[in-house]
Order: structure tokens, then sequence, then C-alpha cells
């Protein structure tokens, strides 16, 4: 990939994977903040990802593994911060700005929601997130038929009720 093609590919993709990588962290800075370092790794290695043919897959790969890894680190900290203070961890409520389905998407275990994004916002098929995830079809068939049932149960609006079977 000659480094027009690749400024190319960077100008085409970058939105694209900053807004998978937003839904599957709930964190648009943290978004945003990994899919440029997964872009700064790709760019050492832009002659191999022509050769793999799926170099968009594999920097949302790299951007996942970054933000998983970032979590892990700031986990481990704030824990150690925990230990040495006697004070309970305050969690702040979710933001009220936050549209709703981030919301309820956050609910999920990460990887129902890192499924539901590959399979609804990247279109990708089962086979491909098995191959992207290592994880297998029937683990990715799972994900995705109890993160939908989740979802719809906390998307519904207590306001509505269910009209009666007449």
């Amino acid at each position: 990939m000659t480094v027009e093609e690749f400024e190319e590919f960077y100008a085409q993709a970058v939105a694209r994977l900053t807004g998978q990588l937003y839904v599957m962290t709930g964190d648009l800075q943290e978004a945003q903040d990994v899919v440029q370092e997964a872009f700064v790794k790709a760019w050492v290695r832009r002659g191999r990802l022509e050769r793999d043919g799926q170099p968009e897959a594999w920097i949302r790969t790299v951007a996942w593994r970054l933000a998983v890894s970032r979590w892990r680190f700031r986990r481990r900290s704030a824990d150690a911060w925990g230990r040495g203070s006697g004070e309970a961890e305050h969690i702040a409520p979710p933001d009220p700005d936050h549209v709703v389905l981030v919301d309820a998407l956050r609910e999920l275990p990460a990887q129902q929601r890192r499924t539901l994004t590959l399979h609804y916002l990247c279109d990708l098929t089962v086979e491909q997130i098995a191959g992207e995830t290592g994880l297998s079809t029937s683990t990715i068939k799972t994900h995705l038929v109890r993160g939908r049932a989740a979802l719809a149960h906390r998307l519904r609006d207590p306001r509505i009720e269910e009209a009666p079977d007449v």
C-alpha cells in the first residue's frame, strides 16, 4: 500500500471505525484515541495490510484490543487507589445527554455489545465475526440472540401497554 493509498484508506475509514468503536466502548474520546493509535500501528505495516486483504478489520481488531488494554490498566489503577483510601468508590450516573440506545448498549456485557456492533453496524456475517474475534460461530449466535433480547427488554417503553388480544 503506497502512502497515497494509505491516506485515501484513512480518509474513507476513520469516521466509520471511530463510530464502530464508539458503540463498542461507549466513550467517543476513547474510540477516537484507539482508532488513531491503531492507524499509527497500521502505517508501519501498511505493505502487509494490503496483502492480508482486510485492513479495516485489522484496524478495528487492534483498536478494540487497545481499548480493552486501556480499560484493564484504568481498572487496575482504580483498584490500587481504592485500596489506599478508605472511601467507597462512587460511580456517577449516566450522562442524560447520551442516546438511549448507547445507554442500553453500555448495560450489555462487552462481548455481546461487540458482537452486536460487528454484526449490525459493521455488517459482518457470523463467520466473519468469529474470524475477527476468535470465538466459535455458535458463541457468536448466542451473543447475538442474548444481546437482542436484552436490548429489546431495555428499550421497551414502560408507558406503552400492550394492547389486549381481541
